[in-house]
């Protein structure tokens, strides 16, 4: 069996991101996914899945082989918290229990990748601090977190990552050219797997600002 490249994608659903926000990312993620079919390394080792937090974490896409994935209409609750603490705890149980280590015997997965998406704020802000060494552990090559509109406060995301990038509006446009730039950076990765550094990430487009 060869070495996945798992890759985690969570995508905040809370009342705020309900109707064209939500349709918008859902557009985003097709592209994404035909982006990374397009990439013979990808679709040798990428494997998916994605979570959705609002007051429930739900993973609408269990880890799946890259040429496997069938994309679930994702939607959003005309209420809801934010509870991006419980969704990095999720993901940290998720990313220790899939990855496969090395052994004698055989290589283990590559080091996994995490996208965050959210337009607002962590709700459970003990539940997130708490989370934050918890993903630390898990060895991801990369976290690349993306506060989206206007609302949205970079500065949770800065804890959990270097890698904060910010989008002004909430638009088709803004989140096709936010998951054009991902699929690049999951496709590089795949490319260079093994020389390519922890931050070797792709510059992203005029749309898409860099959060110091």
């Amino acid at each position: 069996m060869g070495r996945r490249l798992l890759t985690y994608v969570c995508i905040d659903t809370s009342g705020s991101m309900r109707g064209e926000p939500i349709e918008a990312v859902n557009t985003g993620l097709q592209a994404l996914l035909a982006s990374l079919r397009q990439n013979p390394y990808a679709l040798e080792s990428v494997h998916l899945s994605i979570v959705t937090f609002d007051s429930f974490i739900k993973e609408v896409l269990p880890m799946t082989p890259l040429e496997q994935v069938v994309l679930p209409e994702i939607q959003c609750p005309e209420s809801g918290a934010t509870f991006l603490g419980e969704a990095m705890e999720y993901i940290a149980q998720a990313a220790t229990q899939n990855r496969r280590l090395s052994t004698a015997e055989q290589k283990g997965d590559w080091q996994p990748i995490l996208i965050v998406l959210t337009d607002g704020k962590p709700t459970d802000l003990l539940v997130y601090s708490e989370s934050i060494p918890k993903i630390k552990a898990c060895g991801f090559s990369s976290i690349v977190a993306c506060a989206a509109g206007p609302k949205a406060d970079a500065s949770f995301l800065q804890k959990l990552t270097p890698t904060v990038v910010s989008l002004d509006t909430m638009d088709a446009n803004a989140f096709a050219k936010f998951f054009q730039w991902v699929s690049a950076a999951v496709g590089s990765r795949s490319t260079s797997i093994g020389t390519a550094s922890s931050n070797d990430l792709p510059p992203p487009p005029p749309e898409i600002n860099i959060v110091f």
